[in-house]
């Protein structure tokens, strides 16, 4: 199939999906090779970033999937009658952080950043579908594991969770 055809074939796959599309899959539907899928799909990224429309294609982890642009969400919210969701309590925002940064962890490991009682605020996460059970340990008890999700990726215009900023090292909080 030649590339252009490709290129359609991927984006409609994309579309059609409504939620992120697995790299793999759409190799393995499409009948090509992973690094030609990778560049079918991020050239699709490209294309859909030039063409400056209401639409985007976007990478989340080893996944694609198309969404609104996001400088209309006001327009989209108008329009469609929908409530701004509130923000991350300060609570929300630290535990998600933590989440973020040191996955898996357990809720234990949580707790004992913070200092406080965290079960609240991790259903809450769980429900807004910003973070997930990841498993359990094989510890005593068998705790449950959290991670983030694709979701998460999503809310924060983010690929990855490398491209979360870096924390503050040990050596820049000793010299303030």
């Amino acid at each position: 199939m030649e590339e252009r055809k490709l290129k359609n074939a991927a984006e409609a796959v994309i579309f059609a999906s409504g939620t992120p599309v697995e790299l793999s899959k759409i190799a393995q539907g499409l009948n090509i090779g992973m690094l030609q899928a990778v560049s079918i799909c991020d050239g699709l990224v490209e294309e859909y970033a030039k063409a400056q429309r209401g639409i985007r294609i976007v990478r989340l982890n080893d996944s694609y999937q198309m969404c609104t642009a996001e400088e209309y969400a006001d327009d989209i919210r108008a329009v469609m009658d929908i409530k701004r969701n509130s923000p991350l309590s300060q609570a929300a925002s630290e535990v998600l952080a933590i989440i973020a940064y040191n996955q898996p962890v357990t809720k234990a490991f949580i707790e004992q950043v913070r200092g406080v009682d965290c079960s609240g605020v991790v259903s809450s996460l769980i429900a807004r579908q910003l973070i997930e059970e990841k498993g359990r340990l094989e510890l005593p008890g068998r705790p449950l594991v959290y991670g983030t999700t694709e979701h998460f990726l999503l809310c924060f215009n983010i690929s990855s969770l490398d491209e979360l900023p870096p924390l503050p090292n040990e050596e820049e909080q000793g010299d303030e």
